[in-house]
């Protein structure tokens, strides 16, 4: 846990210098974007890994991944909500996951932007700042803050409907999400957040970060995994209610 909230740091600080620059940019395959300082991001933490764990396979967002059939693996997203952060809105973070097959085994975020930071390991609790923390109590969907990141839920009309549905019932709804949205659900300051699409390295570190929090992280069938595709997150007293609402199941 603390190898991988360092690592966060590290990452954190080398894409917090070009943050609010315009830094050079350009369009991926899939048409998200991608600019320099998620690239040096990247690479700064990439360098830290191999100097001390050199036997570790490391998987990123922008970089080719390594040892990929290695025990132990890095998943690592150096800036979450790139979009975001080349808008100059401070809601973005960097992500570290440490996994061994499917299990996590720790995972960090730090959103340098905010001056926040939150780290994770299983039967190690869920820290924000140094600062052991939960999610909130809030028990009835229509008393909840609920998330998004993006509402449209491009090409599932379906998905668009079963977000419709927990929006009706939820006292608001927030976007601007990203990484963002869960630091807010594992510190108590909202209760459900939901992603439609998700990769590898954007739900590896936010897995353990919610549940130590004392929350639920499943998919939108309700395993508990960080690799299907898509995520909800939500306090421990919403799971069964927001999920039903997406028709999902915990």
């Amino acid at each position: 846990m603390e190898a991988a909230a360092e690592v966060a740091k590290i990452a954190g600080a080398v894409a917090l210098k070009y943050y609010g620059k315009n830094p050079e940019q350009r369009l991926k395959s899939d048409g998200s974007p991608v600019s320099a300082a998620d690239i040096e991001a990247e690479r700064a933490a990439r360098e830290w890994i191999e100097k001390r764990f050199p036997d570790d396979g490391i998987v990123g967002e922008e970089l080719p991944s390594v040892r990929e059939g290695a025990a132990r693996r890095w998943v690592l997203d150096p800036i979450d909500g790139t979009l975001t952060f080349l808008r100059a809105v401070p809601f973005w973070g960097t992500l570290v996951g440490v996994t061994e097959g499917d299990e996590v085994l720790a995972g960090a975020a730090s959103f340098p932007a905010l001056g926040e930071s939150l780290a994770a390991a299983p039967g190690a609790g869920c820290w924000h700042n140094g600062t052991r923390c939960s999610v909130s109590s809030v028990g009835d969907v229509s008393q909840a803050l609920v998330l998004t990141t993006d509402a449209r839920f491009p090409g599932r009309a379906e998905r668009q409907k079963c977000w419709l549905r927990l929006q009706v019932v939820a006292k608001t709804t927030r976007t601007w999400g990203d990484c963002y949205g869960y630091l807010l659900v594992a510190t108590g300051r909202a209760e459900v957040m939901v992603d439609d699409v998700v990769s590898a390295w954007d739900a590896a570190a936010l897995m353990p970060i919610i549940t130590e929090a004392g929350g639920v992280f499943t998919d939108w069938k309700g395993n508990a995994t960080p690799f299907g595709g898509d995520a909800i997150a939500t306090n421990a007293a919403l799971a069964d209610e927001a999920r039903n609402l997406l028709g999902a199941r915990s």
